[in-house]
């Protein structure tokens, strides 16, 4: 089994998610980016756009406005200015 990344997704309102994730895609200010499991830790700003959450087969996306990432060894949070699940 491949290594899991921990992904934590919370705005001023709540927690919108929290788990063990394959991927995870951000609008990074200075360009999009991945995260899997292992990757180099580094903070940088988000951009408007969406975050992509992939797990397994499943791919969960969120409208994201703005905020900020880290990637720690212990895995990616974003507190995001506002986020929510993009319509299906």
């Amino acid at each position: 089994m491949a290594d899991k990344l921990h992904f934590s997704l919370v705005s001023p309102q709540r927690e919108l998610f929290s788990g063990e994730v394959d991927q995870v895609d951000a609008p990074g200010s200075e360009g999009d980016f991945g995260v899997l499991a292992g990757h180099a830790p580094f903070m940088t700003t988000l951009k408007e756009g969406q975050v992509v959450v992939r797990n397994g087969g499943q791919i969960t996306v969120f409208d994201l406005k703005g905020g900020f990432a880290d990637v720690t060894p212990e895995g990616l949070t974003i507190l995001a200015e506002h986020a929510e699940e993009a319509a299906a």
